[in-house]
């Protein structure tokens, strides 16, 4: 997928129809629509005509109880944004963007949702897709590991195989990672028969081969207002530098595409201090972990 090319006035329109609507007048949908159930399928970012060096770009938007206001936010203003300044910036080119519903694999109807990736309006059109269920448990973390997974089995990118380029993945939420993928997790949403449990490390390793990973926390979440230390400990535990803080959620789409600035070599002040106003300072914010000056091995190639 990902055969059309963004356009801004499409983009207009469908922020202009967004406005005065509350979020469950944007997001209606009642459960998981079949378009958007991982289970069996494969997601592909392929180059064409339009998009000759396409980029494989994820998503993953936490929307578990108060969490749908970042997708709430994406649809209004942010996915706008977010390919716009891609496309002006050029962290990477011809990117083809495909957007997760992160819910709770423990408890939830709708663990996880994904939509195709696409270079055109229709990532809005899929985007609004999405089951905002509000759901989650009584465990400290949600699926994140989810999309990761995905990433790592059900996706193929031209990106990395035919340039040995990775795609990007972020996830997006205020709770801590999981410990582990349960097999029986596996089978139920993907379909897929794993021996046994899969550990953090070792989806991170797998995932990792194609991916540039990140995790934004959203310091705004209940969660994370309550166990912010103890969230940042268990992401840094696993992704080092890669965690992003996120203090004001509106600005989601400025501190990812900064975040591949960085990733691709770029001054980390410099990109902060690109953006003006408040925006920049909440940039910094969430680049504050990464290197001030060239990441080198962050932004490698892949080798063969």
């Amino acid at each position: 997928m990902g055969g059309a090319r963004w356009d801004e006035d499409d983009w207009k329109r469908t922020a202009k129809a967004t406005v005065g609507k509350r979020t469950e007048d944007i997001f209606t949908s009642s459960g998981m629509h079949p378009k958007l159930n991982p289970y069996g399928v494969v997601r592909e970012s392929r180059d064409s005509l339009v998009n000759p060096d396409s980029n494989a770009i994820i998503i993953g938007l936490d929307v578990t109880g108060s969490m749908g206001m970042i997708a709430d936010a994406m649809a209004r203003e942010g996915l706008g944004t977010l390919v716009e300044e891609i496309l002006k910036r050029k962290p990477v080119s011809d990117p083809h963007i495909l957007a997760c519903g992160i819910g709770d694999s423990y408890h939830d109807d709708a663990p996880l949702q994904i939509t195709q990736f696409e270079a055109d309006i229709r990532i809005a059109d899929q985007l609004k897709m999405i089951w905002l269920e509000k759901g989650g448990g009584g465990n400290s973390h949600e699926g994140y590991h989810l999309p990761w997974y995905f990433a790592a089995q059900h996706t193929q990118i031209d990106c990395f195989e035919k340039r040995g380029r990775k795609g990007y993945l972020f996830t997006v939420g205020d709770e801590e990672p999981p410990e582990e993928l349960l097999a029986k997790h596996a089978r139920a949403i993907f379909g897929d028969t794993l021996q046994r449990n899969l550990s953090m490390a070792e989806l991170l390793t797998m995932v990792s081969r194609m991916y540039h990973v990140f995790h934004v926390v959203v310091e705004e979440g209940s969660y994370a207002q309550s166990y912010l230390p103890r969230v940042l400990k268990k992401w840094k535990a696993l992704l080092g530098q890669r965690v992003l803080r996120l203090k004001d959620y509106r600005r989601l789409a400025e501190v990812v595409v900064s975040a591949m600035e960085v990733n691709e070599g770029r001054d980390r002040d410099t990109v902060a201090n690109s953006w003006s106003g408040d925006t920049s300072v909440v940039v910094a914010h969430a680049l504050g972990s990464l290197p001030a000056t060239r990441m080198g091995a962050l932004r490698e190639l892949v080798r063969f």
